[in-house]
């Protein structure tokens, strides 16, 4: 997951290949057609309604764009970010990027599936 500060995200106007999703919007209702990057903002760290959007983009819509997590995205978060899909996140300007990056590499590996690798642990191949 790629990590970004708050202080170094850029907040110039959307490219036409970034649609950027409010919390009440339904991702299964929209074409992704052209899409490189699809926003998803948290407006407080206990709203989890996109959680949920990323999963569907990426589960059930098969969206292989870039989804980025913005808003009140805290450190602690990230591994569950991680598991839904998010390919990154812009961190809340309080946060700090080293911690937030031991955060991403405490777990080497679930056991249960999620929308990165839906499928169980005992159920994947080892090499």
């Amino acid at each position: 997951m790629k990590l970004i500060h708050a202080d170094t995200a850029t907040t110039e106007p959307q490219g036409l290949d970034v649609l950027t999703l409010a919390n009440d919007a339904d991702p299964r209702s929209l074409s992704l057609d052209g899409i490189a990057r699809i926003d998803l903002h948290f407006p407080a760290f206990t709203d989890g309604r996109a959680h949920s959007q990323a999963f569907l983009l990426r589960r059930r819509l098969g969206y292989r764009g870039e989804i980025r997590a913005t808003g009140d995205v805290l450190a602690d978060q990230l591994p569950l970010l991680a598991r839904n899909g998010f390919s990154e996140a812009v961190l809340r300007a309080d946060q700090d990027l080293a911690v937030a990056q031991r955060q991403l590499e405490r777990f080497k590996s679930y056991y249960q599936g999620d929308a990165v690798l839906p499928r169980p642990h005992f159920a994947r191949r080892t090499a």
